[in-house]
């Protein structure tokens, strides 16, 4: 006799219960809009999950341009590529030593973070009087919420700091090839010195002690934290493009030093007993532990290795990431199928019922663009067209991602990847300029315009920008007095009433790194 539907739905409920007790070492929730830029030709300041940028077609626009700003047909997206840059000055640069708490190595220089869905039940812990934050951290068996942001992980911030940097890197090298004006490659370097090389600033090569889950005896890190650094790939591309631009600022004591942090970096990754762990998930974590590793792999030059790290994400992780439809899998998803499959065959599998579903996709969509762009830029570009096992390509992904309502996750996470996914595989019928365009009137203005060429502008009217104005000079002009002494600013006209120490990042501001679900 055949189950019944409810007991099935029982069935259902232990597996699920036992999944969520998976440990999830997820990173902070995504980051809203956090400013508005007042110059009406910028999109506000949105941290993409990720980028690398094939430097060529970016060089070989700007470097014979006679030093003119814009171009007619990414004009707005130019002006808001300096005005990030801008924002971002005023705020770095970032180094793991601002930290108030020190990693259990007592040394300020290893990174560190705390797993952000876990949470302390100091019930049974026999204290009589108030236990103090630091007191709850080594005291308290910590539990896992799923999906439920511990606001304290904020008061360790490698992440958002590492965050930050990255986008600084990244947009500072943009605007120094765009502009011509070398303040933009002193400031890339800056950032890229105080966190990398500087011996006061620098961030030791290892994530020993990344989302660490508190509590008793908990004194490691997790596989899970490896993906905090996983924007290093928009520190390559940035690098890439000050190479590429021949930089004067970028100098080769800089290039050498990156060079040897890198090489130990790589090495560790792929030594180290929780990073050998992260490299084996079949979820979007493998696909970024494989895009972070390239990319490092990239920035010392070492192309061989580079293509064996692509060939093995697409031989293997990929294989089994995306069904026929577009929808994407993970590594529990065959558990919960067969489950579903008994109890309704129209419900889509592990991403459909997870906290944020639409967050998900967008996410490891990211991640997939990301490893296939590094992988052409080593000479391997026939993954764009790879298969998974049921057939799907990364546009099939897309393609169905398009179709999934965003609940309360943020609409415009996907932007980046449709218009990755129209300059990549063409747009002959428009429905990824149309989508776009439906979302945002002014998505020519967003700096992924700029390097997601060919793609239509829709012919909406901020595309049409010709202004040669300084965007970076209003900008700043706009963003209130910087006291250079104390290192303070007021922000208010971007983030409401709020004031924010300078090198000091808004509490939310953890989007590169986004969240995640179980391991």
């Amino acid at each position: 006799m055949a189950p019944s539907k409810s007991s099935l739905a029982t069935a259902l409920a232990i597996v699920l219960a036992v999944i969520s007790a998976v440990p999830s070492h997820a990173q902070a929730p995504p980051l809203a809009k956090l400013l508005i830029v007042p110059a009406t030709t910028t999109e506000a300041f949105n941290s993409y999950d990720n980028d690398f940028i094939l430097p060529g077609p970016i060089l070989n626009k700007y470097l014979n341009r006679n030093g003119s700003t814009n171009e007619s047909d990414t004009g707005a997206a130019e002006e808001s590529i300096l005005n990030w840059a801008d924002f971002l000055n005023i705020q770095g640069p970032w180094t793991v030593m601002n930290k108030t708490v020190s990693p259990p190595s007592g040394d300020k220089h290893d990174y560190m973070s705390w797993a952000p869905y876990w949470w302390p039940n100091c019930t049974g812990v026999g204290n009589t009087t108030a236990l103090t934050p630091e007191q709850i951290w080594v005291t308290c068996p910590y539990y896992n919420l799923d999906g439920q942001f511990n606001p304290d992980v904020r008061d360790v911030n490698d992440t958002g700091a590492f965050d930050a940097m990255s986008d600084a890197v990244f947009y500072n090298a943009l605007s120094f090839v765009i502009s011509g004006n070398t303040t933009y490659a002193q400031q890339a370097v800056t950032q890229i010195n105080t966190w990398f090389l500087d011996e006061d600033t620098a961030m030791n090569p290892n994530l020993n002690y990344g989302q660490i889950i508190r509590g008793p005896n908990n004194a490691g890190g997790t596989h899970t934290g490896i993906l905090d650094l996983k924007c290093m790939a928009k520190v390559v591309s940035g690098i890439l493009l000050l190479r590429g631009a021949n930089s004067t600022d970028y100098t080769d004591e800089v290039d050498s030093g990156m060079a040897v942090w890198a090489g130990n970096q790589a090495s560790w990754l792929q030594t180290a007993a929780i990073a050998v762990q992260e490299s084996e998930q079949a979820n979007n974590h493998g696909t970024y532990y494989y895009n972070q590793l390239a990319a490092l792999q990239i920035l010392v030059g070492n192309s061989t290795e580079a293509e064996n790290t692509t060939t093995t994400y697409f031989g293997e992780q990929y294989l089994n990431q995306i069904s026929a439809n577009g929808e994407q899998a993970s590594q529990d998803t065959v558990i919960r199928s067969m489950v579903f499959k008994l109890i309704n065959s129209d419900i889509q599998p592990f991403e459909a019922v997870r906290t944020r579903p639409y967050h998900y996709r967008c996410y490891n969509l990211a991640a997939m663009i990301t490893v296939a762009r590094m992988a052409e830029y080593v000479g391997l570009d026939s993954f764009w067209n790879k298969t998974t096992t049921a057939g799907a390509t990364i546009q099939t992904a897309l393609d169905f991602t398009m179709t999934v309502p965003p609940g309360d996750d943020i609409a415009n996470e996907i932007y980046p990847c449709v218009a990755d996914v129209a300059a990549q595989y063409g747009d002959p019928d428009g429905k990824y300029a149309a989508f776009l365009a439906n979302g945002s009137s002014t998505y020519p203005a967003q700096p992924f315009f700029l390097w997601d060429q060919p793609l239509s502008d829709s012919n909406l009217a901020i595309a049409n920008l010709t202004s040669t104005s300084s965007a970076g000079a209003a900008f700043v002009t706009a963003a209130g007095s910087i006291d250079a002494a104390k290192g303070t600013g007021n922000y208010s006209q971007f983030h409401g009433s709020r004031n924010f120490a300078h090198g000091s990042l808004p509490a939310a501001w953890h989007r590169c790194s986004g969240p995640e679900g179980p391991g």
